[in-house]
């Protein structure tokens, strides 16, 4: 397989995956460029500081501020090898989808509803393969977990009645009783719900449900984890609009402008007859009214 031809270090201009040649598979599998872009903006190949023996094999180099980068090219080639599996599993429902970490619960939910298998998001309740007396108890034939350490309740359980899992494998993930490990980024919501995607998508591609000529119609935003504050705040804005455009149209509509703030025109100076005014203290009283026309009145003497 080859590596990553291209500057992982620069996380502003990532050059794409272009001398790509994975030898283990037909060229009908080999990946596109929009693939390699797609996994390369979600980060599904950062990973942790820290490293697992088991995880070296599918760890491409290391970067300065100590971040282990995944290889791509063995990212692709696992998720077609557990696309592989799926498909082999006669009936669907007996594959389940786990995910105890909230960034994967809607991941696992939408790929368990286009794929006809089953999925149990939040807290895995101990005994749900071996104790036969509870209500929760099942026997499936595969489990695709999201993260090893997380969902390690499921993983052991499987362990003792013979159960193969497929698990997305970070840098630092144990890989004890995981089978086919998908080396990927598990703590990111967008990394996560591009890898559940992609499987989904090569499931149906390998039953002929979709054609790989054409796009898939379900946008990867549908296995993205949404959270509850994000969405009220969507919902807020949305009903503010509505109640902005009602309040438009509700509005009442004027035949004729209405015109404010118009004061009727002062009479011309010349209207009045301006009256000399008398000096001393007989003076007469000034003239009053409009017309200018006041009446005389008689002087007054101490």
């Amino acid at each position: 397989v080859a590596f990553l031809h291209c500057n992982i270090y620069n996380s502003v201009n990532v050059p794409f995956l272009v001398n790509m040649s994975l030898s283990n598979l037909p060229a009908v599998l080999q990946p596109k460029e929009e693939d390699i872009q797609m996994m390369l903006s979600a980060n599904v190949h950062s990973g942790t500081k820290n490293s697992d023996d088991s995880m070296k094999e599918y760890i491409w180099r290391r970067r300065q501020d100590g971040i282990y980068i995944l290889n791509i090219g063995k990212t692709w080639e696992k998720i077609v090898l557990a696309a592989r599996v799926i498909v082999s599993i006669e009936n669907p429902a007996d594959v389940i989808a786990i995910s105890a970490r909230p960034y994967g619960m809607r991941a696992v939910l939408k790929f368990a509803h286009y794929t006809g298998a089953n999925s149990i998001a939040g807290r895995f309740t101990p005994g749900t393969f071996t104790n036969q007396i509870t209500k929760q108890f099942k026997e499936p034939r595969l489990l695709v977990i999201t993260d090893p350490r997380t969902d390690s309740q499921a993983v052991k359980e499987s362990s003792y009645v013979n159960i193969p899992v497929i698990a997305l494998c970070d840098s630092d993930s144990p890989l004890q009783f995981v089978d086919i490990a998908i080396p990927a980024n598990n703590k990111g919501k967008l990394s996560i719900g591009l890898v559940y995607w992609m499987l989904a998508r090569e499931v149906l591609r390998l039953r002929g449900t979709i054609s790989r000529t054409a796009d898939w119609d379900v946008p990867v935003d549908l296995f993205f984890h949404r959270d509850v504050e994000e969405l009220k705040k969507a919902d807020e804005e949305q009903q503010a609009k509505i109640e902005e455009a009602a309040a438009a149209a509700a509005a009442p509509a004027y035949e004729e402008p209405v015109t404010e703030g118009i004061v009727a025109e002062a009479p011309a100076m010349e209207e009045f007859e301006a009256t000399p005014a008398a000096t001393g203290f007989n003076a007469a009283p000034a003239a009053a009214g409009w017309d200018g026309a006041a009446e005389a009145t008689a002087g007054s003497d101490w």
